[in-house]
């Protein structure tokens, strides 16, 4: 199915992969991934064909009820991972505890935690990443140029300032599926 994935991103939807390329699944088996920006539906899909593409197993977390019949077998087999999002939960280490019980984890999330416009994202995944002791990976889903650009693994320092501007530099000039909101 790898196949159809590649025809699908690159010939049909005409997208293209820049950056580190060489992301592969022997060299990082943990990691935080932060896709950016999220502004519609559509992110899903991309991010669905960009590891069949790449050939990366990657998971993300949804709150509970998602993962109940019909759609439960679903988000598991692609990856997913329910998380109890109900009050008082210290989600950050609930999180942390999957790294631990998983030999290859790799976290997908959208900082902005919405698929509207933010000025600040949340700060989760940063403290995911420190705790979990595992690098960050950037990508983009930039709709205006086609394109999902990767970075290198990012290592989360002790001056957090220093390491949003980092990140948040690495998105300067992309733009999302609805302009809006990137």
């Amino acid at each position: 199915m790898r196949w159809l994935a590649k025809f699908i991103y690159f010939k049909l939807l005409g997208w293209k992969i820049v950056g580190n390329t060489n992301f592969s699944k022997d060299s990082l088996k943990k990691v935080v991934i932060i896709a950016v920006p999220h502004t519609s539906w559509h992110d899903f899909y991309i991010g669905l064909l960009l590891r069949k593409v790449v050939d990366i197993r990657v998971n993300f977390i949804g709150k509970k009820e998602l993962f109940k019949w019909p759609f439960g077998y679903y988000f598991k087999a692609v990856g997913g991972r329910p998380i109890d999002r109900t009050p008082g939960q210290n989600k950050v280490e609930s999180i942390v505890q999957l790294f631990e019980k998983e030999d290859e984890f790799r976290l997908a999330l959208a900082p902005e935690g919405t698929r509207k416009k933010v000025d600040q994202w949340k700060t989760g995944f940063y403290y995911i990443a420190k705790a979990a002791k595992v690098p960050i990976i950037m990508f983009t889903l930039d709709f205006k140029n086609k394109q999902n650009k990767i970075s290198e693994p990012f290592y989360p320092t002790d001056d957090k300032e220093a390491d949003f501007l980092f990140m948040r530099s690495f998105y300067n000039g992309v733009e999302g599926k609805i302009k809006a909101y990137s």
